[in-house]
């Protein structure tokens, strides 16, 4: 299995790379959260992805600040693990036809993107910081930041979502 490709031969390359990646799954959560919201029928779920999203377009601005200042241009890459994350949580909405089971099934998928995000956006700020990028740094450690209440937030909301869901089965 080949896990770097051959243009990746620096640290300042993979950098970039991850930026891509992080710049096309910020751009695939931007247009997955409506449908999580409309399908949402708790109050605080809503509310806190509606949050989330104004938060997310956010993060794709940074991005494209960020890959302006490193490439000259923004030039996303697929990323692969957000799209298929993404179809999970089109198959929760999709089957799961109680509303407390559902939102119980949003919250669980959102959380599997936040940790994502969390994972690649620490490994990135780490990056800018070893490539002494002090200000992209900065502006990855504040989205970092928003992801991590994104997700504490979740879990404050899964608390009586998940009781809900067990309820009504």
């Amino acid at each position: 299995m080949k896990f770097l490709s051959a243009n990746l031969e620096n640290l300042k390359a993979l950098y970039i790379d991850q930026l891509r990646q992080l710049h096309s799954a910020e751009t695939q959560i931007t247009d997955a959260l409506p449908k999580m919201i409309e399908k949402a029928s708790d109050s605080q779920l809503k509310q806190a992805l509606e949050t989330h999203l104004r938060e997310t377009r956010g993060h794709v601005t940074r991005l494209e600040r960020i890959l302006q200042q490193v490439m000259g241009k923004v030039d996303a890459k697929k990323s692969k693990g957000i799209a298929a994350l993404i179809t999970e949580g089109e198959d929760v909405i999709t089957d799961a036809k109680v509303e407390p089971v559902r939102d119980a099934g949003i919250i669980a998928a959102a959380q599997k993107v936040e940790h994502y995000e969390m994972a690649a956006y620490g490994t990135v700020r780490t990056y800018a910081e070893i490539l002494g990028l002090t200000e992209q740094a900065d502006l990855l450690e504040q989205t970092l930041d928003e992801e991590k209440h994104a997700d504490a937030v979740l879990t404050q909301i899964s608390d009586s979502a998940n009781t809900r869901a067990e309820r009504a089965a």
